[in-house]
């Protein structure tokens, strides 16, 4: 199906910045693009002939040619430059076209003001282990956009991790949980490893322990679909050393930390809004 839904497409990515290149990278890894049907952008020529060298692809710094040879357009860039990068690639874009943005904060509706009538918008937010095929992207779909399109980007991101289609509203809160959340739980882990020291693990060891026992956590979560409380119940014993360590969790107010970040970084991602 993934294959079908890309096969013959051409692709731009506008913005082939730190998750631009990352998606680049991914793509051309997963065999989803080929180097030829693919062109990349960025600000510098500088970084262009880096770029170009190190993924085999043809990387300039002209928005307008990269869109006009494009099937489908990711438009990769900072929120406060979209503006400019839409002005110019307007002439470019047609219904034809698919345009997926990745432009945090962004809503579909201000694009479709300033791409035209009739061209399809969806709108991703991926987070970094997408470089690792394990990302998460939540997608939601403009008012031109049709299943198809919704699909199409589905099969690009699918393939480098999981998606789920949500509604607009909640594009912030995606942002400010799977998007920002890994630097959170990078956070806790190298908190892990830090613990792991301190009672006398080499790091080396201490880095494998945790990291996967962090991702052994998640995928039992993911793949029993039991409730994170059951899980924890079932690792916590009477008068056991993990009651002892929830404990000084609690204390620490571990959760409630956890949840005022992803709150912030909700409201963050609000903030960052263009303004037609």
């Amino acid at each position: 199906m993934t294959a079908d839904l890309l096969a013959g497409r051409s692709f731009a990515v506008l913005g082939a910045g730190k998750i631009g290149s990352l998606l680049v990278r991914s793509f051309l890894a997963q065999g989803l693009v080929t180097a030829e049907r693919l062109r990349a952008t960025v600000r510098r020529p500088e970084r262009a002939q880096v770029l170009g060298r190190e993924l085999a692809v043809v990387v300039s710094t002209d928005n307008v040619a990269a869109t006009r040879d494009a099937d489908v357009v990711l438009l990769c860039v900072k929120p406060q430059t979209v503006p400019g990068v839409l002005a110019a690639i307007r002439p470019e874009l047609g219904p034809g076209k698919l345009v997926i943005s990745v432009a945090a904060s962004v809503p579909t509706e201000y694009i479709e003001q300033h791409v035209g009538a009739g061209v399809p918008v969806v709108r991703a937010m991926p987070n970094t282990p997408c470089a690792v095929g394990s990302g998460m992207t939540g997608l939601c779909a403009g008012r031109s956009a049709q299943p198809a399109h919704l699909e199409t980007a589905r099969a690009l991101f699918q393939a480098v991790g999981r998606t789920v289609v949500v509604e607009e509203r909640l594009m912030d809160a995606v942002t400010g949980l799977s998007a920002s959340g890994p630097a959170f739980l990078y956070v806790v882990l190298e908190s892990l490893i830090d613990g792991g020291l301190k009672v006398g693990l080499p790091r080396d060891v201490a880095t494998l322990l945790a990291a996967q026992t962090m991702l052994g956590a998640a995928r039992m979560a993911l793949e029993t679909g039991d409730h994170p409380a059951l899980l924890k119940d079932a690792v916590t014993t009477p008068a056991g050393c993990t009651i002892d360590g929830i404990l000084e969790l609690e204390e620490g107010k571990l959760r409630v930390t956890l949840i005022k970040a992803v709150v912030k970084a909700t409201e963050r991602a609000g903030q960052l809004l263009v303004r037609a």
